[in-house]
């Protein structure tokens, strides 16, 4: 197999895999109403990249590798970065950048870690093997895969091993001439009831001497015996995609996965039990540099998207050129562009890494979408709210009562400036998703804590302020001038 469509994704799901919602197992996950859609979302990416119109974009040939998606492929050129740009944003746009883990983002993770094999072969060759094997088994078989990153939160001031329970958090519990056995949770497996293999690796970077029980980096396949995913409440409206025109499409299900004894082959672990390695991993694989690189390329498209729909709300109600609307959309175009420009600044400023040939986006651009994308997305939120006003409460039921016995009153009612009751109630329905439904609440908060707590976030670009030296240089050389 090599670049899949959207029928091989979902025949790929009826696996066997153990999946609970609100208490009972899910037969089958393609058939289950509170999947259906996001389900489906994902199958329309695989779709895209058969499509005439995008497939030398979003397909390519890889030396190792043979056909692969975009995504897959190791930089070494500026044409890769910016064709691997373009790919994120072509996928990005089908689902106007509400798909915060589409497969692209694991599969560049991927690529970046096969590119630092040397990394994995300080602890063991046959980790660097497996690491490099894996990316061609994903890449070939065009997989979808999700992560899971973060413990339990359970009790901050001890350290793992010293909880109340030290079994909590995801450990090594067993390891024999198959593999390693673990056992414990994991959390937050954003599609994990639908995604095909699960990369797991813990962060923060922050592991501690006694704690190399739970250091481990490997992958599984979702249906592995004794994984069990158990699943958040659903989002998802099912409704008429006109009435929920993002919440009928696009609820990402967030997961706990459990582990009870689960059995990872060798072939498939990474990092074995190895404190010192695990807490490097994050920063000298590079990976930051190309997932950022796809993360500011979504959030571009979400920002623009919301940046449109303010725009129109304005113009239904007579008020796009009043001074005061006007600043407030100026100030939505500057977030719009701060986050352009940092990634296509990273591009240019890419600088090639001669252990291993790899053109890296600029990570100092790049971690100003990391900084400014929780700040500046529930900033546009908020602006939505403010164009809806007291209007964004008072919508029909459904678009279909345009039709029906008071759809008149209904459109005089709602009539916008220049613009039918109709054409601003759509515009007001897929205002309520994004500021006012769990959908969008949740989007709110994803975006809010994606980069993590915001304290360390902003003391680590301080701390690994590449440019640091030069300006500190300039300092004190103006100084000695004196």
């Amino acid at each position: 197999m090599a670049v899949r469509n959207g029928q091989q994704f979902l025949a790929g799901l009826r696996d066997g895999r153990e999946v609970w919602y609100d208490g009972k197992r899910v037969d089958d996950v393609t058939t289950f109403a509170e999947f259906n859609a996001a389900i489906h979302s994902i199958a329309a990416l695989y779709d895209l990249q058969h499509d005439p119109r995008h497939r030398e974009v979003l397909v390519t040939e890889i030396p190792e590798i043979g056909l692969a998606g975009r995504a897959f492929e190791i930089p070494r050129t500026l044409d890769h970065l910016r064709l691997k740009r373009e790919a994120y944003m072509i996928w990005a746009r089908a689902n106007c950048g509400m798909v915060g883990r589409s497969p692209d983002f694991l599969n560049v993770m991927l690529a970046a870690l096969a590119a630092k094999r040397g990394f994995f072969a300080e602890a063991s060759p046959a980790g660097a093997d497996a690491m490099v094997n894996y990316w061609k088994h994903v890449a070939k078989n065009d997989l979808f895969l999700t992560h899971a990153l973060l413990d339990p939160q359970l009790d901050k001031g001890k350290l793992r091993h010293q909880q109340s329970d030290p079994g909590i958090c995801l450990r090594v519990v067993d390891e024999n001439a198959d593999g390693l056995v673990l056992s414990g949770i994991k959390r937050i497996a954003t599609a994990a009831p639908y995604a095909d293999e699960l990369l797991v690796w813990p962060f923060p970077p922050t592991f501690q001497a006694g704690e190399e029980a739970y250091a481990n980096v490997f992958a599984v396949p979702m249906n592995s015996k004794g994984l069990k995913t158990i699943c958040r409440v659903s989002y998802a409206n099912h409704g008429q995609r006109r009435d929920f025109p993002l919440s009928s499409r696009f609820d990402e299900m967030d997961a706990t996965v459990v582990f009870d004894n689960v059995l990872v082959p060798w072939d498939r672990v990474f990092v074995n039990q190895n404190v010192p390695l695990l807490n490097r991993m994050y920063r000298e694989t590079r990976m930051r540099e190309l997932t950022a690189h796809q993360t500011n390329a979504r959030l571009e498209v979400k920002l623009g998207f919301v940046y449109a729909l303010v725009q129109r709300l304005a113009e239904a109600q007579g008020l796009a050129s009043r001074p005061e609307i006007m600043e407030m959309l100026g100030e939505a175009v500057v977030r719009i562009e701060m986050i352009r420009n940092t990634t296509h600044s990273a591009e240019l400023q890419a600088t090639l890494d001669p252990e291993n040939g790899v053109l890296y986006p600029d990570l100092p651009a790049l971690q100003v979408g990391r900084a400014y994308g929780p700040l500046v997305y529930p900033d546009l939120v908020q602006m939505v709210r403010r164009m809806g006003g007291g209007a964004l409460v008072q919508v029909p039921v459904s678009m279909d009562e345009f039709d029906s016995p008071v759809g008149a009153d209904i459109e005089r009612a709602l009539r916008g400036a220049e613009m039918s009751g109709v054409a601003k109630t759509q515009l007001l329905k897929l205002g309520w998703d994004i500021c006012g439904s769990e959908f969008g609440a949740r989007h709110e908060l994803y975006e809010q804590n994606y980069a993590g707590e915001r304290s360390a976030l902003m003391a680590g670009i301080q701390r690994e302020y590449a440019r640091k030296g030069e300006w500190l240089d300039y300092l004190d050389n103006f100084l000695a001038a004196l």
